[in-house]
């Protein structure tokens, strides 16, 4: 997505019963698409409304075009309202493994904040982190999927980083970002199953984790 856009109240929503909706596509300039629920303009600025809560603040000369989306899509509903966040600051604090993230991230067109929100959630900036069901590095990569991305060493900080933002990316094209991050979690095949985030409190805990930190 252009970087002239910024996610706000993006953490809004992301649990609940999934029922179907019609939403719009969205084709931007940069050869990005994304679904969303509808759009308004305010001022100089075009506001995209998120299916999962939140908006997406763009400049006109971001969007190509929007077209109707005949795909109905589950539309996760959530009794609590919206609360604001505030948008993120142009300066990021430092990290480990700062300046590969944002390098990978600007070279696959994925927002950094949201790679970063990631890898604290997936390893806690951990290189040598392994879960119980084999998951490996910081972005926690599984086996076959380090295979996918012909990783040869998954413990290695720039590899295994820049298969993670690839693999998130290609997620991140097929799905909203919710849902991306629920696959990226529970792995694509369960989000496909379930039509939305899958009922599993791991899950659902990871996404408003991420989602969370994305807000901030």
């Amino acid at each position: 997505m252009n970087k002239t856009c910024f996610v706000a109240l993006a953490a809004c929503a992301v649990l609940g019963i999934a029922v179907p909706a019609r939403a719009e596509l969205v084709f931007f300039t940069s050869g990005r698409s994304m679904s969303v629920k509808g759009h308004r303009d305010e001022g100089s600025s075009v506001v995209l409304m998120l299916r999962a809560g939140g908006e997406i603040v763009c400049e006109p000369a971001a969007i190509a075009r929007i077209t109707p989306d005949e795909v109905p899509y589950p539309e996760p509903v959530s009794d609590a309202p919206p609360t604001a966040a505030a948008p993120s600051p142009v300066a990021l604090p430092p990290v480990p493994y700062g300046d590969i993230i944002e390098k990978v991230a600007n070279e696959q067109h994925v927002d950094v904040k949201l790679v970063r929100a990631v890898i604290q959630v997936e390893s806690a900036y951990n290189e040598r982190a392994r879960s119980k069901k084999g998951a490996m590095g910081l972005m926690q990569l599984m086996p076959a999927t380090a295979r996918q991305y012909s990783v040869g060493d998954p413990y290695d900080p720039a590899s295994n980083i820049e298969a993670g933002i690839r693999h998130l990316k290609g997620l991140l094209d097929r799905l909203p970002i919710n849902l991306a991050i629920a696959a990226y979690n529970a792995g694509e095949a369960a989000v496909q199953r379930f039509r939305g985030v899958p009922p599993y409190p791991e899950t659902r805990d990871y996404v408003q984790k991420v989602l969370s930190l994305l807000a901030r």
